[in-house]
């Protein structure tokens, strides 16, 4: 007997736990939601709550679209033990020579192409592509649509927000989004994006101070 885990019961938890039983259910699995701030004791267990469960394995996915919390709740999980697994839909398509760290997320009809690096707790949202020859950090997040073209470097705990447009850089000038940089929904990026920037508009630009 094994548990199977989503931590995260609001609603890209609800999205990702479909995913997960799709992809894992069989005989002798249990599903749970994990969210210490919505715990029921039923439908709902807190962390402890689940390490106290009666099964021989437990494992658990992570769906917390905020970066630094993933980050702070896979370290939890590994202190306890529990195994981190990775999620991909039916639908989600990997090609060629792709490389993904522990803990992704790919949602429905997302699409990794060639030659590409991410690495660890990636979530790839719907309909989100990776081109080619792209690198991307640890607890890099994609909302639905976006589109990261060929060349593209991304740092760990970027946001690339829905349906946002980065442009194709080249093999000698990547396009780079720093560290913890968040990309506007809807933006068009066509030039390097700073750590910690906020860029908004097409083409993008940092947002202007309130």
């Amino acid at each position: 007997m094994r548990c199977i885990a989503v931590y995260g019961a609001s609603g890209f938890g609800r999205e990702v736990m479909p995913l997960v039983r799709g992809q894992y259910g069989g005989e002798g699995t249990e599903f749970v939601f994990v969210d210490d701030g919505a715990a029921d004791g039923k439908s709902v267990l807190s962390f402890d709550e689940f390490l106290r469960r009666p099964q021989a394995s437990r494992q658990i996915v992570i769906a917390i679209a905020n970066s630094a919390v993933r980050e702070k709740l896979a370290a939890r999980c590994v202190k306890a033990g529990i195994e981190s697994l990775d999620v991909k839909a039916a639908n989600a398509s990997i090609l060629d020579d792709v490389v993904l760290g522990e803990g992704s997320i790919l949602c429905g009809f997302t699409q990794m192409t060639s030659n590409i690096r991410i690495g660890r707790y990636f979530h790839a949202n719907i309909y989100s592509y990776v081109a080619h020859d792209c690198v991307i950090g640890d607890f890099v997040t994609f909302a639905p649509g976006v589109k990261c073209n060929g060349n593209i470097h991304i740092d760990d705990h970027a946001y690339v927000g829905t349906g946002a447009i980065l442009k194709q850089g080249t093999p000698d000038k990547p396009l780079r989004i720093g560290r913890g940089a968040v990309i506007g929904m809807g933006a068009v990026v066509t030039k390097d994006v700073a750590p910690g920037e906020t860029v908004v508009g097409n083409p993008a630009r940092p947002m202007p101070p309130r």
